[in-house]
């Protein structure tokens, strides 16, 4: 969430980090600004709204400078508004600070500072920062940054810049995500690596506790103990042509274009002459398999959707026991983890904050860790102890597509690779999944090359106030991730009922007209489904289905019908969500809702 872009070279610093900033407003945002030295003060900018309204400013108004800091701000302590946007300054405007994430004890500290004298004008927890540093503050900026951190509890990325050290940039990171650009007499940080791009491809990953002290013309790394730290530099192999829109109106629409090509990567890379699954370079043995005695899939949002359907897949091949749980969720009850436990954890970005504390409690007592995420060098792949990378390509809206269906092909890889390791399938059985699998990516193109009648269907239904998702087995894991997506990018209230649960409370809420999206694709549960469409159909409901093609029974007991390609019921999630996701879209752009940044929501959540 939010988005940081500092700067320190020869280059006039307020475009690069407009620039930056522009890369990063998938995160989501409210506000934009900027501080820059311009030699003899700070100058800042800030305001509440889009970052054009910053750009807008700063191009009729323009401030000279080699340095500066700038952030797109997403709301958590004060309302969205001109003073609450960053950066913050101290009393006297010689200090600035960019922050991501949430200071813990900001009020203690806010009670402290102003019992020393310090005025605050904010809201926000980051003006903690502000004051904090210049309390500290005797001439030597990372000393005063050092100590500063030394009081702060919670997780922040900051950037600090200083009227009296035109020449210095320093930066920090602890649980929240930032990347140090390498350039040719200048430098940068930035939260993610589109920011970067432009400029450089060279860049360094921080870890927690980490602080960067920056010139134009070297990077430092320093500990938590202030000695110095050599880090490899890392070289970004993609192109920032694959995070623009390529002719697309939305990068909703381009991703989901993306699916089929993104499902190829994922499952081609890791396969080896033979047509055999290898998991790069997870060594988990069919002995440390045998030992295994519960695994646990810990995800948030579309991804712990993903993961339950891996649930399925992996109960389903490997007969060792799923338990799916939300990642905020799953901190504070009292798991069984242990030593035997594998935990799988699952996140697009790799940042999600209660995601990475998850997986930290787990790994704690002794868990072994096997990360799922589509960020190379990310802060989950870092801390776990085996890494299953998506090859989805940069994912920019916030409304993950291509993450979702790369994360399920990861997830019946690794449940077919336990399987075959463990014996609870042949080897048969074995080829015969990895060649289905391998079908998935042309079928999820005739789904998308055939949607015209989808976006049709949108229009039927883009005024209605509710929708109600239904399905049973797979397709009730389906039925909540195509509610959310509704819900997320067009505001109509959504949910996802199992459909046996419908005579037990739900059946109230159908009123004539209410759009109800049946997903029936499970042979063995198709007959109680169409029982359950006529049901509600009975009671004034508009049903949409979602069934295999042949399945025309389904026509009976509903309004409109969307059909799949035949598939493997156990592998039917990867094509019946594609449906789900251009419906959701076209249903958005319908009702004119800003389809890649929907209000309130950012792309990677790196607060709890």
């Amino acid at each position: 969430m939010c988005g940081i872009v500092g700067y320190i070279g020869n280059r006039q610093a307020t475009e690069v980090l407009i620039e930056g900033l522009s890369k990063l407003e998938y995160r989501g945002y409210d506000s934009a600004g900027c501080a820059v030295n311009s030699g003899d003060s700070l100058s800042v900018r800030k305001f509440k709204g889009r970052l054009s309204v910053l750009a807008d400013d700063l191009k009729a108004n323009p401030l000279s400078s080699n340095i500066g800091i700038g952030h797109t701000r997403w709301a958590t302590h004060g309302a969205p508004s001109d003073v609450n946007s960053h950066p913050h300054l101290n009393m006297d405007s010689t200090i600035a600070v960019v922050h991501n994430g949430i200071i813990e004890n900001y009020m203690q500290l806010k009670e402290w500072l102003i019992s020393e004298g310090k005025v605050f004008k904010s809201e926000t927890d980051t003006e903690v920062v502000a004051h904090l540093v210049d309390y500290y503050y005797e001439g030597d900026l990372l000393d005063a940054v050092y100590k500063a951190m030394a009081k702060l509890r919670g997780a922040y990325a900051l950037g600090v810049i200083s009227k009296d050290n035109p020449d210095e940039l320093v930066a920090v990171r602890n649980e929240s995500p930032l990347v140090i650009g390498i350039g040719e007499g200048e430098n940068f940080i930035a939260s993610d690596i589109p920011a970067l791009l432009k400029y450089t491809r060279n860049v360094y990953f921080l870890e927690n506790g980490e602080v960067v002290h920056l010139t134009k013309d070297s990077v430092k790394i320093f500990n938590q103990d202030r000695e110095e730290v050599k880090r490899e530099i890392y070289n970004v192999k993609w192109d920032i042509e694959a995070a623009s829109k390529g002719g697309f109106d939305h990068f909703m629409i381009k991703e989901i274009n993306e699916q089929p090509n993104g499902i190829k990567e994922t499952l081609n890379r890791r396969l080896d002459e033979n047509g055999d699954i290898k998991l790069d370079d997870i060594k988990l043995t069919k002995a440390e398999l045998d030992n295994i005695n519960k695994v646990y899939i810990v995800a948030c949002g579309t991804a712990y959707y993903a993961g339950l359907v891996g649930k399925h897949a992996i109960e389903k091949f490997a007969k060792i026991p799923v338990e799916t749980d939300i990642a905020s969720e799953f901190r504070y009850r009292d798991a069984f983890v242990d030593e035997n436990t594998l935990l799988i954890v699952v996140s697009q970005s790799g940042e999600t904050a209660d995601t990475l504390a998850a997986l930290k409690e787990a790994k704690s007592k002794g868990a072994r860790i096997l990360a799922i995420t589509n960020v190379v060098g990310s802060s989950v792949s870092r801390e776990a102890d085996d890494v299953f990378y998506t090859w989805a390509g940069p994912e920019i809206a916030v409304a993950s597509t291509k993450a979702y269906t790369t994360q399920l092909v990861s997830l019946y890889m690794i449940a077919l690779d336990f399987a075959i390791k463990k014996g609870t399938i042949t080897k048969e059985q074995y080829k015969t999944m990895i060649s289905k699998l391998g079908e998935t990516s042309d079928k999820v193109q005739e789904i998308i090359d055939n949607s015209d009648d989808i976006e049709k269907i949108a229009e039927e239904i883009k005024d209605s106030k509710d929708a109600f998702y239904l399905g049973r087995g797979l397709d009730y894991c389906l039925a909540m991730e195509g509610a959310l997506k509704l819900k997320e990018i067009s505001y109509i209230h959504a949910e996802a009922f199992p459909a046996g649960e419908l005579k037990h409370g739900p059946i109230a809420l159908i009123e004539e007209g209410t759009p109800v999206i049946s997903i029936a694709t499970q042979d063995v549960l198709f007959e109680k489904m169409v029982s359950n469409m006529k049901e509600v159909k009975a009671r004034g409901a508009y049903v949409i289905a979602l069934a295999k093609e042949g399945n025309k029974e389904v026509e009976k007991a509903a309004d409109r019908v969307i059909y799949i390609p035949e598939v493997d019921d156990v592998l039917s999630s990867i094509l019946t969500v594609v449906p789900l996701q251009i419906l959701s879209y076209h249903v958005a752009t319908k009702r004119g809702c800003d389809v890649d940044k929907p209000r309130n929501l950012a792309k990677s959540v790196t607060v709890e």
